[in-house]
């Protein structure tokens, strides 16, 4: 008999990657205001998310979820977000084209703050402080008042996600999401990449298409499905105390639901038996992430997988992995075994970014692009051998031009990491780099599907 979950039942457990706040009661406080906010999301949507991702997982739909590594209050804008809600929306039509399949487009976004750290603290010039763990947490700003933990940030956190999500779905469904507005998705800075021609001459294809439906009768005024599309947005739950106070019991079935986004995920420092982070995962309804990497054997995977998953709900289950390029396919098999063993209906997710971090020679961290392409290239070579379905993508990545991840058509340099380098933690792939990716990973579906066709022919 599983025991009882309530909202507040992750308190009993161990928590690890939670800030010290040094004042309980502003602590208190600040939960206690977010406990009054409206839901972000509605337990409706994710419930769509899930059958969503069944989709996925049974084959017959492609997951790409992506966003930044960390937002932050510095550069909330609304162009930001409409960069990479765009640059989402052209990986998603060069996937679906080329492949066929549909694609459930989620965003790393409204949110996606709190950061896990290797170490509770930095240490420069002789000065200890605490570590910086995302803007709804405490300041990157290396002070002792900026790395205080301030539980006000959750709150700022709130009001940011909640302007983020507004505008997504004013993007999803206003009509900038319409299919006949492909060409307009290309940014200006991408006109030297090979990879913009390509997609220029895919959005003419698509065009053509498009006039020929109408031709026929078929335009957005008949199928809504053209001019717009379903986005949904996703974080790693990781400060807890924002997610309870966020959590809400629907009033249509009883069940609880984080309502701070429709899809969040457990990292791979916090999915530890006896982890406050699975318990609390445990008791809501939302469709749920595991990152997977190296450290995770086959017995404990299947061990988190009857916690999070005791009744096989498809859809409620993705498994994030993230190997590095030089050992995902050694790593990888025997988890995917295990799971098809037992019979789980899981979403396997490839993460190429966190297992490809590299210091270049003058101090940036950065992710060199054939790393990234060289383990998404595993992940799916594993599952050609192994008979299963590699049904998804999951990247930290930007519409904006930055210079953070070495390589690609675009060529960037070691040399010019420094001109655009913005991220508040870890490198992203630009706009042009996202691009190719989807083009490249949509060679590689495709290689994927034909083989499963020929083995079920």
């Amino acid at each position: 008999m599983a025991r009882k979950w309530t909202p507040e039942s992750w308190r009993a457990h161990e928590a690890r990657q939670l800030p010290n706040y040094p004042d309980a009661d502003a602590l208190a406080a600040a939960e206690a205001e977010l406990r009054h906010y409206p839901p972000l999301v509605f337990a409706g949507e994710a419930r769509d998310l899930k059958r969503d991702l069944a989709e996925v997982a049974e084959g017959k739909a492609f997951l790409l979820q992506g966003g930044d590594c960390a937002e932050s209050f510095a550069e909330f804008h609304p162009n930001n977000i409409r960069d990479t809600f765009r640059v989402i929306l052209q990986m998603a039509v060069v996937l679906t084209f080329a492949s066929k399949l549909p694609v459930v487009k989620v965003g790393r976004m409204a949110g996606q703050f709190a950061k896990p750290r290797s170490s509770d603290t930095e240490e420069q010039d002789g000065v200890t402080l605490p570590s910086y763990r995302g803007d709804n947490v405490n300041d990157i700003a290396f002070t002792p008042e900026g790395r205080a933990p301030d539980p006000q940030r959750m709150v700022k956190a709130y009001s940011q996600s909640a302007a983020t999500q507004n505008l997504l779905r004013a993007f999803a469904n206003g009509g900038y999401a319409n299919l006949h507005q492909v060409h307009r998705w290309t940014h200006d800075f991408m006109g030297r990449s090979p990879w913009t021609r390509k997609y220029t001459d895919l959005a003419d294809r698509i065009g053509e298409a498009l006039d020929f439906m109408a031709a026929c009768g078929i335009n957005p005024d008949t199928v809504p499905q053209l001019k717009g599309t379903t986005f949904y947005t996703s974080h790693e739950a990781l400060l807890l105390p924002y997610e309870q106070a966020l959590t809400r019991q629907d009033s249509l079935t009883g069940d609880w639901y984080d309502t701070s986004a429709h899809f969040l995920w457990i990292g791979d420092r916090t999915r530890f038996e006896g982890s406050a982070h699975v318990e609390f995962m445990r008791g809501i309804g939302n469709p749920i992430g595991i990152k997977c990497g190296p450290t995770l054997e086959p017995d404990e995977l299947l061990r988190l997988l009857d916690a999070l998953n005791p009744t096989r709900d498809p859809g409620r289950i993705t498994l994030i992995t993230r190997y590095g390029y030089d050992r995902i396919e050694a790593g990888l098999p025997k988890l995917v075994r295990a799971v098809q063993r037992e019979g789980h209906p899981v979403v396997w997710s490839c993460d190429p970014m966190h297992g490809n971090v590299v210091k270049a020679a003058n101090g940036y961290k950065t992710r060199p692009f054939e790393r990234i392409l060289a383990e998404v290239r595993g992940f799916f070579a594993v599952h050609r051998a192994e008979g299963s379905f590699g049904g998804g993508i999951h990247c930290e990545m930007t519409g904006q031009n930055v210079t953070e991840c070495t390589g690609g058509a675009v060529a960037v340099t070691e040399q010019s990491l420094a001109d655009r380098y913005h991220t508040h933690c870890d490198p992203r792939l630009n706009a042009a780099q996202s691009l190719e990716l989807a083009f490249l990973l949509a060679e590689m579906l495709n290689q994927e599907l034909a083989e499963r066709r020929k083995a079920a022919a």
